[in-house]
C-alpha cells in the first residue's frame, strides 16, 4: 500500500490541492491588510510545533508587517504536528479561544485525510478574523508577503 507520509513535503499535495490552498490565501488576503503564509515540511524536529511555527514566522520575516497582523499556518506531514501562530496585532484581538478552535478544526480535517481542505478552511477563517480587525484598504493596502505555499525539508 502506498504511504502518503513517505512523500516529500513539496510532493504531498496534488496540483489541484496546492491551488485550493493558494486560492484560499489570495481570497482571504483580498479582504484584509493581514498576511497569511502556509508552511509545510516533512518533519518537525522541535518538541513543540508552536515553537517551530514561531521559528518559521521569524525566518519568513512575517514580523515585518506594518500592523503586526501576519499569520503562519504550520504543518509537519510525517511527524503529524501543526500549529498556527499569529503576530501580536491579530493574536490578541482574535483571542486564544479562536486560535485553539482553528487548530482543532485542522485536526478534524486531518483525521479524515483531508489535509488541503483543512488548511484552506482554516486559512479562510483566519482571513475572516483578519478582515474583522484589519479590513482591506484599497487605497493603501500592499501585499507585503507572497501568497504561495512555502515548503520546507
Amino acid at each position: 500500500m502506498f504511504n502518503l507520509f513517505k512523500r516529500k513535503a513539496k510532493d504531498f499535495f496534488s496540483p489541484q490541492e496546492k491551488e485550493l490552498i493558494v486560492a484560499a490565501i489570495k481570497k482571504s488576503e483580498h479582504r484584509t491588510s493581514g498576511e497569511i503564509r502556509v508552511f509545510i515540511e516533512s518533519e518537525c524536529t522541535a518538541i513543540d510545533a508552536l515553537n517551530r511555527a514561531i521559528e518559521v514566522f521569524e525566518d519568513l520575516e512575517m514580523y515585518k508587517t506594518e500592523q503586526q497582523n501576519g499569520v503562519v499556518v504550520y504543518v509537519a506531514i510525517k511527524t503529524r504536528k501543526l500549529a498556527i501562530y499569529g503576530d501580536k496585532g491579530i493574536y490578541e484581538r482574535a483571542g486564544e479561544a479562536f486560535w485553539d478552535k482553528q487548530v482543532e478544526k485542522m485536526i478534524h480535517f486531518f483525521k479524515k485525510n483531508d489535509y488541503a481542505e483543512g488548511i484552506a478552511t482554516v486559512v479562510e477563517e483566519v482571513g475572516e478574523a483578519l478582515r474583522t480587525f484589519f479590513p482591506y484598504d484599497k487605497e493603501n493596502d500592499v501585499n507585503e508577503l507572497p501568497d504561495d505555499i512555502v515548503f520546507g525539508n
